[in-house]
C-alpha cells in the first residue's frame, strides 16, 4: 500500500544554508548524501512525495542525478528558489510540477510559503519556506511546517501529519 510523504527546503547544493539554518552537516556533500539517505530510508518506490519547494541549487544535470536517486513518485510545489520552468523540473525527474499551491483531499492546501489561515477556515496548510524561524509554529490544527529542519531532515508521512 503506497503512502504519501512531505518534505520542504532540501536546498541540495546550497552550502550557505548550512550556516543560515545551522544544519548539522560539515559540508554540502555530507548534507546532500544524508538527505538522500534519509529520504530513501522511509520512502518506498510506490510512495508519493510532495517536495514543497526549494529542491536544488545545482545545474540541471546534477539536479536530475539527485532526483533520480530519490525513491517514490515526486511532486514538486515550486518554491522561491526553484527558478526554472515546470518543464525543466519534469525533465529533472519530477512526475508532476506545480507553480502554485495545490489542494489535497479537499482539505489540505500544500504550498511552499505558509498561507494565511485561522481557526474558522475549512482548510489546513502544509508548507515550507520558513525553515527554523521561531515566528512559525511547527504545527497546529490548521497548519504543519514540513521544512527539513523541523522533521529531522526526513520526509514525514501524511498519516503522521494528520495525527
Amino acid at each position: 500500500m503506497s503512502r504519501i510523504f512531505f518534505i520542504g527546503d532540501t536546498h541540495f547544493g546550497d552550502s550557505q544554508i548550512i550556516d543560515y539554518e545551522q544544519r548539522p552537516f560539515a559540508n554540502v556533500e555530507e548534507m546532500d548524501k544524508e538527505l538522500i539517505n534519509r529520504w530513501n530510508y522511509v520512502v518506498a518506490d510506490d510512495d508519493k512525495v510532495f517536495m514543497i519547494g526549494d529542491f536544488s541549487l545545482y545545474n540541471m544535470q546534477k539536479t536530475t542525478e539527485i532526483c533520480n536517486q530519490l525513491k517514490g513518485t515526486k511532486i514538486l510545489i515550486m518554491g522561491n528558489h526553484d527558478d526554472n520552468s515546470e518543464k525543466y523540473y519534469n525533465d529533472c525527474g519530477f512526475d508532476k510540477v506545480y507553480e502554485y499551491p495545490v489542494i489535497l483531499d479537499d482539505f489540505w492546501m500544500i504550498s511552499h510559503k505558509p498561507l494565511y489561515l485561522n481557526k474558522n477556515m475549512p482548510y489546513a496548510n502544509i508548507y515550507g519556506h520558513v525553515h527554523g524561524n521561531e515566528m512559525y509554529v511547527d504545527y497546529s490544527k490548521h497548519s504543519f511546517c514540513a521544512c527539513v529542519e523541523r522533521i529531522n531532515y526526513t520526509p514525514i508521512s501524511w498519516d503522521e501529519i494528520k495525527k
